[in-house]
C-alpha cells in the first residue's frame, strides 16, 4: 500500500511508538471568555471519556483511543495553562482589536462579518478567524471607513470596514 494512504498517527501507534503530540503554537494564547469556556468544557469531556474508557476498555482499539485522548488532554491543558484572557467588552470600540466583530464590504458590494478570536476558537464555517490569520492581521488596528487588502491565495480582495463592535 502506498504511504500516502497510511494514517501516520495510527501507523506509529501500531508499531508501538507514541502518538505524535499536537503542536502548540508559538504565538501568545489569547482567548475570549467564550474560548476559555470552550477549552474548559473540552477538558471536562475528555476527562469523562477517558475515565469511561479506562473502566470499560480492554481491547487494543480502546487502548489506542485512550492514548489519543490522553494526548488531546495534554494539549488542552497546555492551552489552558498558557491562556491569556482578553475581555472584548473592555476593548476600545474605535479600532479593530482582538475580540472584535467586524462588518466589512468587498469590492462587489457583498457584506461579510468576521469575529477575531484565539487560535483554538477559530472556525471559518461561522466566520470566527484567528487573530494570527492573514485576514485578522489586515484588519487589526484599522478603524471604521478604512479599506484593507485581504491577501488570499485565490486573489486579493479590498474590504471596507463598516462597523466594529465587541461583546463579552
Amino acid at each position: 500500500m502506498s504511504r500516502a494512504f497510511v494514517n501516520e498517527e495510527r501507523f506509529e501507534q501500531a508499531n508501538g511508538k507514541e502518538l505524535v503530540e499536537r503542536p502548540i503554537s508559538e504565538h501568545p494564547n489569547y482567548v475570549t471568555p467564550t474560548g476559555a469556556l470552550e477549552l474548559q468544557t473540552l477538558e471536562e469531556s475528555l476527562i469523562a471519556e477517558l475515565n469511561h474508557l479506562k473502566l470499560t476498555a480492554e481491547d487494543t482499539f480502546a487502548k489506542d483511543k485512550i492514548a489519543e485522548i490522553e494526548r488531546d488532554l495534554r494539549y488542552v491543558r497546555a492551552r489552558l495553562d498558557s491562556a491569556i484572557l482578553v475581555d472584548p467588552s473592555k476593548q476600545t470600540h474605535e479600532t479593530v482589536l482582538f475580540g472584535a466583530t467586524i462588518q466589512v464590504q468587498d469590492d462587489s458590494g457583498a457584506q461579510h462579518t468576521f469575529h477575531i478570536v484565539g487560535e483554538d476558537e477559530a472556525d471559518a464555517s461561522i466566520n470566527k478567524v484567528s487573530w494570527v490569520s492573514p485576514l485578522a492581521k489586515s484588519l487589526i488596528g484599522q478603524k471604521i471607513g478604512d479599506t484593507v487588502i485581504w491577501q488570499r491565495p485565490a486573489g486579493n480582495i479590498n474590504l471596507e470596514i463598516l462597523d466594529i463592535h465587541y461583546q463579552s
